[in-house]
């Protein structure tokens, strides 16, 4: 795994110049990018408002961007950098897309400081579900688990 505290920096900086810049363009303000190697494979900036689409986070965005840009679903080999610390959802994209490692230039707490407070997700996902706010529920169906059968039949799937 390539790692260079040095370029690490500079691709901080350019997550935060991205937020920066999103913000005077009417967005969030965060950045992110994947780099392989040394090289920036993608970047991305949070498009929520501007997409209409509470999961277009900068850190979803860069890694839907380097996938297509590699071909590929994972980002094994590469780094998330982020302006700062990924909410529960970048957190959980990120382990599905299997990169190497995470860096982030804010934390969570500079970030309520901003009025994006993720804590309060960090803190849900502790409680039990029949506490939350939201209701999460399963129910029985018939054959719930026929999806999944025809997975495990498909001699032709792509694991992942």
């Amino acid at each position: 795994m390539f790692v260079n505290t040095d370029v690490e920096a500079d691709w901080l900086t350019r997550t935060i110049r991205l937020a920066t810049e999103n913000v005077a363009n009417g967005g969030g303000p965060f950045g992110a990018l994947i780099a392989r190697g040394s090289e920036v494979v993608a970047t991305g900036i949070n498009r929520v408002t501007t997409n209409l689409d509470p999961t277009a986070h900068a850190e979803v965005t860069a890694i839907r961007a380097a996938c297509q840009e590699l071909g590929t679903f994972s980002l094994e080999g590469c780094v998330l950098v982020s302006s700062c610390e990924p909410c529960p959802m970048c957190l959980s994209s990120a382990l599905w897309a299997r990169v190497d490692r995470v860096v982030y230039a804010s934390d969570r707490d500079d970030a309520a400081k901003a009025g994006f407070d993720d804590r309060a997700f960090y803190e849900l996902f502790d409680k039990p579900r029949d506490s939350w706010h939201v209701p999460v529920l399963q129910l029985s169906t018939v054959d719930g688990f026929a999806p999944f059968t025809a997975w495990l039949e498909n001699t032709t799937r792509v694991e992942y």
